[in-house]
């Protein structure tokens, strides 16, 4: 059953100059900036995008945990998955009075947005 769904759109200007290591550390967790490194500004909007619509498919927004908590990665061809952290997790145990959840999520951009959809399912 869908319980949630959010989508974001960023603009990629907001991403294409040099974010500080404060923000970066914040925003995004070890892995993600491992894959980040190989990545243009595209693609971080993207992360960026990714972790809003997560936040919002839970329903509450970055209430009670922070975007770090929230992991986007991707399997060996490349299609985005999403790891909770933290109390991100606890979060969406509470939100959804369930311990079995799935988040779905989709990333697209263009050269100046990127977009992402994620559906919460139990």
């Amino acid at each position: 059953m869908i319980i949630g769904t959010g989508v974001d759109i960023v603009k990629v200007e907001r991403f294409n100059t040099e974010q500080s290591p404060r923000f970066i550390q914040r925003v995004f967790s070890v892995r993600e900036q491992a894959y980040l490194a190989t990545k243009g500004a595209e693609s971080m909007a993207g992360l960026f995008a990714a972790k809003e619509a997560v936040a919002k498919a839970i329903g509450t927004g970055f209430t009670g945990f922070f975007p770090c908590d929230i992991e986007v990665l991707h399997d060996e061809n490349g299609k985005p998955y999403v790891v909770l952290h933290g109390t991100a997790e606890e979060v969406i145990k509470k939100a959804t009075f369930s311990r079995c959840f799935s988040i779905h999520i989709s990333i697209s951009h263009s050269a100046t947005d990127a977009i992402a959809f994620a559906v919460l399912e139990i």
